[in-house]
């Protein structure tokens, strides 16, 4: 099953609040445009220790799309999330226990996992299953695995 040419997918590290908003840790995109099918543009903004804010840790960068090892990637991703459930309601639990999110837009795949933003955040009646809770976790590596790849 093969990643749509056109996409976006952003990862958030630090999506669960309590009595307070969430402390953020880590903000890293892979954007994927018909202006340019053969780049695969990827943002990294990470929290520097002891600071209250994400900043950009360097500039952007181009992966080649078309690159066999980056394409096994991204179609390996793709197949994950295609097959893992999402929280119901929307926002209500961490139901993968990451403090992570991951949002994936396509025109063939709209998928975005969340947690409690603040107190109040309630129970999912939807529950991840270890396997999926493994998968989840590839799906984190796999990112981390692209925004670290050389261009």
């Amino acid at each position: 099953m093969s990643a749509p040419t056109e996409f976006f997918l952003q990862l958030q590290k630090g999506i669960v609040g309590g009595f307070a908003p969430p402390t953020i840790d880590a903000v890293y995109s892979l954007t994927r445009s018909g202006d340019s099918p053969n780049h695969l543009v990827v943002n990294a903004a990470v929290r520097p220790p002891g600071t209250p804010h994400v900043e950009q840790s360097a500039a952007p960068k181009n992966l080649d799309a078309t690159n066999a090892h980056t394409t096994s990637l991204v179609d390996e991703l793709y197949s994950i999330l295609k097959e893992l459930p999402l929280e119901v309601p929307t926002g209500s639990e961490d139901i993968y226990g990451l403090d992570t999110s991951i949002r994936f837009g396509s025109a063939s795949l709209e998928w975005a996992n969340g947690g409690p933003q603040s107190c109040g955040g309630g129970e999912s009646k939807v529950k991840a299953t270890p396997e999926q809770k493994e998968k989840f976790k590839r799906a984190v590596a796999i990112v981390h695995e692209l925004v670290d790849k050389e261009s």
